[in-house]
């Protein structure tokens, strides 16, 4: 992922890209030009505004409090960190240094979603009843220290909470471990927002079909984004009274009109970048925070603790509870 990071800060305006760190050195000369530095400690040396921390989840709470520290801001990859306790810690590192941080929950600039997201909040789908979410695809041999939940799940309990604009009242969950590692492989979820919104995810890295599944469905009909093409369509009640004697009995909805979006598609990527360095800039930025970041990790946690305990796991309380590591 820092080389995709690496392409985009390189040509943003506005940002002076200075260097990067791999221990590993530049294997895919992706540095664009700049020094590939051996430690964090020498990129704080020369005198950075920020870093993009792209590095394994295991690794995201040593880097960001030694950034913390420093006093540079910070834009961390998802999850912000693999426990609610290292997440904890590092919001209270960058929040009481009034630092600028974020997590990379890149989803939030998907076209699809952003347009989705604002639609729900014009109330063009009136009550919400229910977010269902499908994110399949072959295992990425690229992830080598958590499983699926961490890794792919985050997505869509941040996403689903981000364009609700709710909290997760409660979490139950099922999780299959079949390809020889020591991580779950494949999650089964449902849940509820604490507005009653009802949430299904199913999550795996298992199968051939590459699949980015979205649905909201509420009182006028029913919002399906797909975030692979950035498609957003509608599929709305109808408000036509049948003649058909038997379905007149049925006092539900029915199929009406169906609409497809057409809505500019930037790289979503850049659009997060564009985001995070207005917010270092002082400039109002949509960005997804720490707070918000370790939120997704507490239901990630919750999703792995009912699939342990094959119980449902309450996250109603106000202030974040850790359920374990």
């Amino acid at each position: 992922m820092g080389r995709h990071h690496a392409r985009v800060l390189a040509g943003l305006e506005g940002v002076e890209f200075v260097g990067a760190v791999d221990p590993m050195g530049d294997k895919h000369g992706a540095a664009h030009g700049v020094p590939v530095l051996s430690t964090v400690q020498e990129l704080i040396d020369l005198g950075v505004d920020y870093a993009v921390v792209a590095c394994p989840t295991g690794l995201h709470e040593e880097v960001g409090l030694a950034l913390a520290e420093a006093g540079v801001c910070a834009l961390i990859e998802k999850p912000v960190a693999d426990t609610v306790e290292g997440a904890r810690r590092l919001v209270e590192a960058f929040e009481s240094r009034g630092l600028v941080a974020g997590v990379g929950h890149i989803e939030r600039c998907n076209p699809a979603l952003r347009s989705l997201r604002t639609r729900l909040e014009a109330g063009e789908l009136g009550d919400v009843y229910q977010v269902v979410t499908r994110r399949q695809g072959p295992f990425p041999h690229r992830i080598a220290d958590v499983g699926v939940v961490k890794d792919l799940a985050t997505h869509d309990i941040d996403l689903t909470g981000w364009v609700t604009g709710r909290r997760y009242a409660s979490i139950a969950a099922h999780t299959v471990s079949k390809s020889g590692r020591e991580h779950e492989d494949m999650v089964s979820a449902v849940g509820r927002l604490d507005d009653g919104t009802m949430v299904n995810h199913l999550v795996n890295w298992l199968s051939p079909l590459k699949e980015r599944f979205i649905s909201v469905t509420g009182e006028r009909g029913c919002f399906i984004a797909d975030t692979l093409t950035a498609d957003l369509t509608f599929h709305s009640n109808a408000a036509v009274a049948t003649e058909w004697e038997t379905l007149q009995t049925f006092r539900g909805v029915s199929e009406g009109d169906m609409i497809r979006y057409a809505i500019p598609k930037r790289e979503p990527l850049l659009v997060e970048h564009e985001l995070f360095r207005d917010a270092v800039l002082g400039k109002p930025a949509d960005i997804c925070t720490l707070r918000q970041g370790m939120r997704t990790v507490e239901v990630a946690v919750a999703v792995l603790e009912s699939a342990m305990g094959n119980r449902s796991i309450s996250l109603q309380s106000e202030d974040l509870v850790s359920h374990g590591s």
